[in-house]
């Protein structure tokens, strides 16, 4: 599982989806703003480790541009963030810390035609995960690229609709640690 892809997908979409847009081909940006972000949320079964309950408290800072481009004005991303994940066993209060810095910026948005939209995505940055003793337990540098189709409903200048049917990894570089393998057993102990 990637670090940085795995938050920044899911912090992007759901950024996305809480947004109110005015579509339309202008030189203006749709929207263009600084963003600060909490949450946290339960995982149960974490890692797909039977009976593995795990608190997540989450922080998201960046900043994030949605423009028009092109003779159809389809609104392409652009979002800039550095985050931290605190992942804590609710058992045994055993706890990992993740802190990363991403960039995901898309590359071709094309309208297929019949409601839906490919969306190719580059995403690149760094994240490691740290033990309770501060010490690296896992590293995510480098870049990958996405591709999804979204059902557009109805309104390809407008993602806040946007539902993702399809999200397919293209291309991948730079080291990837496994983060449920080094995770797991400083969190069980």
């Amino acid at each position: 599982m990637r670090l940085v892809r795995t938050f920044g997908l899911a912090a992007g979409l759901a950024m996305v989806g809480s947004m109110a847009f005015a579509g339309g081909a202008s030189a203006k940006p749709i929207e263009h703003r600084d963003f600060h972000d909490e949450f946290t949320e339960t995982i149960e079964n974490f890692c797909d480790v039977s009976g593995l309950t795990v608190e997540q408290a989450s922080v998201v800072d960046g900043r994030f541009l949605l423009n028009p481009h092109g003779s159809d004005g389809l609104a392409y991303a652009h979002t800039n963030a550095r985050f931290t994940d605190v992942f804590t066993n609710q058992a045994n209060q055993n706890t990992v810390t993740t802190v990363g810095r991403f960039v995901n910026k898309d590359i071709r948005v094309t309208d297929n035609g019949n409601g839906t939209l490919t969306i190719l995505f580059l995403e690149t940055g760094s994240a490691a995960a740290y033990g309770p003793d501060g010490k690296a337990i896992a590293r995510d540098p480098g870049q990958e690229r996405v591709e999804l189709v979204i059902d557009q409903s109805g309104t390809p200048t407008d993602p806040s609709d946007d539902e993702v049917l399809q999200d397919r990894l293209v291309k991948q570089t730079g080291r990837t640690d496994d983060f449920c393998a080094a995770v797991v057993p400083v969190l069980v102990g």
